[in-house]
C-alpha cells in the first residue's frame, strides 16, 4: 500500500511539474508574440510564437489555461498602453481609483483578447480529438477557425490587435497580400506556418506518419511546406510592393497637418481651448502661405459645435486665407453630441461632416447605460454621452471630391476603410492619442499603415499629441512628427481611384476557408478506431 501511495504522489508530482511548464511556455510564447507588435516591431518573432500552443492544442481535448496565458501574454503586452489613462485625477478621479482603473482595465481588455484564443482552443481541440483529420486539414481547419473567431470580435466595439498587428508597420512585402482579403491574409498566412511548424515538430521523421486519405507526411516534407509559404507569400508581397504608383499631376493634392499638442488635462476647459484657438489659427496661417490645398487637424482640435466655430479666430482666418480646412470638432446630435471632422470650404461653408461610428467603450459612451449608466463612471470628461454616426456615411473633402475617413479608434477596423475607399480616393485620419501611454500612438500609427496599403491609399494622419505622418499607398511613411510637441507640415499626396481586391469584395477568404475546412472534415473524417495518423505524445 505505501508502495502505490508513493506511485501515485511521483505521478501525481509528475503531472503538476508538466503543467506548470506548459503554461510557462505557453505564457512565454504569449509575450514574444506581444514583443512584435510596436512599439518593440520584432515581427519575427510572430511566426514561431504560436507553434507552442498549436502543439498543446492538438495533443491536449482542451488546454484552456495556457490557450488563456497565451492570449493573456499576447494582449496584455499588446494592450499594456491603456494602462496610460493613470493617473486620472485632472478629471477628478482620486489617485488609488485612478490606479484600480487602470489595472482593471489592462485586466478586462486583456482578457477580451484572450477569449478568441481559448476558443480556438476549445474548438479546434475538440475538433482534433473528435474527427483526427488528417495534417494538413488540421493546419487549414485550425486557420480557419482562428479567422473566423477573428472576424467576429471585430464586428465588436472592443478590437484592436488582430494577429496580423504583428507584422505592420515593418514587414511591407506581407502586409500588400492585405489587398487580397484585408488583414485576414497575413492572419491565415500566420497561422498556417505556424501550424507547419507545430506539426513538423510533433511528426516524428522514423516511422513515417501516414494520413490514409492523403499519403505519407513526414517532419521534413511539413518543414519545407512551411518554409515554402513564407518563402512565396513574402515574395508576392513583394511584388505587389514594388509595383510603380501613378503620380499624374492632376492628381497631385498638397496637404498641411497641424498637431497642436494639447494635454488633455487642460482640453477641454478654458485654458485648453484658448490654446487650441492659437495654435491651430497661427498653424492655419502658416500652412495656407506655404500654398497648401488643404488643412487636415485632429480629432477634437476644437472642442466646440459649428455655431461657436463661426464665432473663432480659425473661421476668421477661413474667410481670410481661403483655404479649405477638415475640422476636428462637435456635432449637434438631439441632446447628445457627435466626434466630428468637418470638412468648411475657401468661403467658409460647412460642405460635410462625417461622425465618428466606431466609438470608444466607457471612454466615449456607455455600454448597455440604461442598466449599468449609474454604477459606472465613464472615462471622458464630457457631461454628454457621444453619440454613433452611421455606419456608412460620405464625406465631401472637396465638393465632389470623397476621401475615406476614420476618427483615432476607428483605424483598428479594417472593415470600416474597406467601404470607405470605394469612393474615397485619398484617407484621412484625425486622432487625438493623449490619452494613454507613448506606445499607443506608435500602434495608431502602424494601424494606418495597414489601412493604407490595403486599400492602395495615400494616407494623412493629424494626431493631437503625435504622431503624425504621411503615408503612401504602398505604406511607406513619408514623413512622420515628433512626440509632445506643436507641429506644422505640408506634403504632396496624390488620389488614387483603383480597387484592390479587398476594397471590391472585403475579406472573401475567411468564408472561404471555414467552407474549405467543413468539405474536408467530411470529405477526410476517419474514425478513431481506424486512423493511423495517431499524434504521437511527446512532451515540449
Amino acid at each position: 500500500m505505501p508502495v502505490k501511495i508513493s506511485a501515485l504522489n511521483s505521478r501525481l508530482l509528475q503531472l503538476s511539474f508538466t503543467n506548470c511548464r506548459r503554461s510557462l511556455i505557453a505564457a512565454g510564447s504569449g509575450l514574444l508574440a506581444g514583443l512584435a507588435v510596436e512599439p518593440i516591431g520584432a515581427w519575427y518573432l510572430a511566426w514561431i510564437a504560436l507553434v507552442p500552443l498549436w502543439m498543446m492544442v492538438v495533443r491536449e481535448r482542451r488546454p484552456v489555461l495556457p490557450s488563456l496565458l497565451w492570449g493573456m501574454g499576447y494582449h496584455g503586452v499588446a494592450l499594456f498602453w491603456i494602462t496610460g489613462i493613470h493617473p486620472m485625477t485632472w478629471m477628478g478621479v482620486p489617485w488609488l481609483a485612478s490606479f484600480s482603473i487602470a489595472t482593471v482595465a489592462i485586466l478586462f481588455f486583456a482578457l477580451w483578447g484572450a477569449s478568441v484564443v481559448v476558443l480556438w482552443s476549445v474548438i479546434f481541440g475538440w475538433i482534433c480529438q473528435r474527427y483526427q483529420p488528417p495534417t494538413l486539414v488540421r493546419v487549414i481547419v485550425g486557420t480557419a477557425i482562428w479567422c473566423g473567431l477573428e472576424y467576429l470580435w471585430s464586428q465588436t466595439d472592443l478590437w484592436w490587435s488582430t494577429f496580423a498587428f504583428t507584422q505592420t508597420p515593418h514587414n511591407l512585402p506581407i502586409l500588400h497580400l492585405g489587398q487580397l482579403s484585408g488583414g485576414m491574409t497575413v492572419t491565415a498566412i500566420l497561422l498556417a506556418v505556424n501550424g507547419l511548424i507545430a506539426e513538423a515538430i510533433i511528426t516524428r521523421p522514423n516511422p513515417l506518419v501516414v494520413d490514409q486519405k492523403i499519403g505519407a507526411v513526414n517532419q521534413k516534407t511539413l518543414a519545407i511546406a512551411a518554409i515554402t509559404l513564407f518563402c512565396t507569400s513574402h515574395l508576392g508581397g513583394y511584388l505587389l510592393s514594388v509595383a510603380p504608383l501613378e503620380t499624374k499631376p492632376a492628381d497631385a493634392l498638397k496637404i498641411g497637418i497641424i498637431q497642436g499638442n494639447i494635454p488633455n488635462e487642460i482640453k477641454l476647459y478654458a485654458s485648453g481651448k484658448r490654446q487650441a484657438i492659437e495654435g491651430y489659427t497661427s498653424g492655419y496661417l502658416e500652412l495656407a502661405a506655404a500654398g497648401v490645398d488643404a488643412v487636415l487637424t485632429p480629432e477634437g482640435a476644437l472642442p466646440y459645435m459649428p455655431a461657436e466655430i463661426k464665432q473663432s479666430s480659425l473661421y476668421q482666418a477661413i474667410l481670410d486665407k481661403g483655404v479649405p480646412i477638415w475640422l476636428g470638432a462637435f456635432g449637434e446630435a438631439g441632446n447628445d453630441y457627435t466626434n466630428s471632422l468637418h470638412s468648411i470650404d475657401q468661403t467658409g461653408n460647412f460642405i460635410s461632416q462625417y461622425d465618428k461610428y466606431k466609438l470608444v467603450p466607457f471612454g466615449e459612451y456607455v455600454p448597455f447605460k440604461e442598466i449599468i449608466g449609474q454604477w459606472v463612471k465613464r472615462l471622458s470628461p464630457l457631461d454628454a454621452t457621444l453619440k454613433r454616426g452611421a455606419e456608412k456615411q460620405e464625406f465631401f473633402a472637396f465638393p465632389g471630391l470623397r476621401a475615406a475617413v476614420g476618427i483615432c479608434y476607428e483605424s483598428a477596423f479594417g472593415n470600416h476603410f474597406h467601404q470607405q475607399a470605394q469612393q474615397g480616393e485619398f484617407i484621412i485620419t484625425a486622432s487625438n492619442n493623449a490619452h494613454y501611454a507613448d506606445s499607443m500612438p506608435a500602434q495608431h500609427h502602424a494601424m494606418d499603415v495597414m489601412r493604407s496599403i490595403e486599400t492602395s491609399r495615400w494616407a494623412v494622419r493629424a494626431t493631437n499629441t503625435g504622431y503624425s505622418a504621411i503615408v503612401d499607398a504602398h505604406g511607406h511613411t513619408l514623413w512622420k512628427s515628433k512626440l509632445h510637441e506643436f507641429a506644422t507640415h505640408s506634403h504632396q499626396i496624390y488620389r488614387r481611384r483603383n480597387q484592390t481586391w479587398y476594397v471590391r469584395w472585403g475579406d472573401w477568404l475567411t468564408p472561404l476557408l471555414i467552407i474549405s475546412s467543413v468539405i474536408l472534415l467530411v470529405v477526410y473524417r476517419v474514425p478513431k478506431s481506424l486512423s493511423s495518423a495517431g499524434v504521437e505524445q511527446t512532451n515540449l
